[in-house]
């Protein structure tokens, strides 16, 4: 997707936002990508999701998942628009796992999506846990990547968009500095 298109559907859909927020590692940032904002407007999501789609057909899988709550959305569009199984893995007792009697087979090829990338970890936990479930991960893709090119997971990895966005340690936030309160707009607590 063309960058400057996707800003203005994240703009328009009020996804992305200005200040200072509490990302879920514990790090602060200016920037924050509210993707269920993008999501809520599903004539502005779709060209984001037709966009994944895309780039993850060039791979063998059966299956799409995703972690909740944000991935959701984004397991159940992908896989309406391959045609493959949708489902997601939800945190129980810290750890993301199947749950509500989903199952993966032994062998079963997995695309693994999220909205947002920042850190990784959530994809990377669905990765292990489809992979304990005895499936393999064939391609992992997401709607933004703002890793800023920290995120490899073992798979081919996909973004309808990068964005380099600061990320700070809290004691090293300059925004903690200027006295400047913040905000904790994700979907989870802290870890």
């Amino acid at each position: 997707m063309d960058r400057d298109r996707a800003l203005k559907l994240l703009r328009d859909s009020n996804a992305l936002l200005e200040g200072h927020f509490l990302l879920t590692s514990g790090n602060h940032s200016s920037r924050y990508i509210q993707c269920a904002q993008l999501l809520s407007h599903p004539d502005k999501a779709l060209p984001f999701m037709e966009d994944l789609s895309e780039m993850l057909q060039e791979y063998e899988f059966d299956t799409v998942a995703a972690p909740a709550v944000g991935g959701i959305i984004v397991s159940y569009e992908i896989g309406r628009l391959t045609k493959k199984r949708a489902l997601f893995l939800e945190r129980e007792k810290g750890r993301m796992c199947l749950r509500r009697n989903f199952r993966i087979r032994t062998g079963e090829k997995v695309a693994v999506v999220e909205d947002v990338v920042t850190t990784g970890g959530s994809v990377l936990e669905v990765v292990e846990a489809v992979e304990e479930g005895g499936g393999v991960v064939s391609v992992c893709g997401t709607l933004v990547d703002r890793s800023s090119g920290s995120f490899n997971p073992p798979v081919p990895f996909f973004s309808c968009i990068k964005m380099a966005i600061p990320i700070y340690e809290p004691r090293k936030c300059p925004l903690c500095g200027e006295g400047i309160p913040f905000v904790k707009p994700g979907s989870r607590g802290m870890k």
